[in-house]
């Protein structure tokens, strides 16, 4: 399932991340976190180590996609699988939500997300999911309507206080 793209001399290799991707999918994590959130930690080794076990761990519910460019993993993305409540007409049923896509600043708007989205979406119709969702950055939502999602007048959502 690996697609690769050009954009100017960037070529990039997006596919399905392996337990092999944890520590640079941890460290885009960290990436993310510190740059954009403003996060002051100074527990980085402790970051990576705990987040390359939780990839590991999570596997079969959290599958994730790597962008490489000349070998260095440069954006991610999460496809998060869930079981849904079975129906007579549909017994084993299935849902996806995208999460924590990232690509570094200095390559965004190349198409890298946009390949990370198309590999996870085909992945997603290989799964058989029902839907998938996404919960978006406002810089975001032109790329999510670009791959497809739509806004639904009946998706709620609920945040503790």
């Amino acid at each position: 399932m690996p697609n690769d793209i050009h954009h100017g001399q960037i070529r990039a290799d997006v596919r399905a991340g392996t337990p092999a991707d944890a520590v640079a999918l941890a460290g885009l994590r960290w990436r993310r976190l510190t740059e954009e959130d403003g996060y002051p930690g100074n527990d980085h080794d402790d970051f990576v180590e705990l987040f390359a076990t939780w990839v590991t761990e999570h596997l079969s519910t959290h599958r994730p996609f790597v962008a490489e460019v000349d070998g260095d993993v440069v954006g991610m993305a999460w496809l998060m699988v869930a079981d849904r409540v079975p129906a007579p007409t549909r017994r084993h049923r299935r849902t996806g939500d995208v999460q924590a896509v990232y690509v570094v600043p200095e390559l965004r708007n190349s198409g890298i997300g946009a390949a990370l989205l198309t590999v996870m979406l085909a992945e997603a119709r290989e799964l058989g999911l029902e839907h998938v969702t996404v919960h978006s950055s406002e810089r975001a939502v032109r790329l999510y309507q670009r791959a497809g999602f739509q806004h639904g007048p009946t998706w709620l959502s609920w945040q503790p206080e």
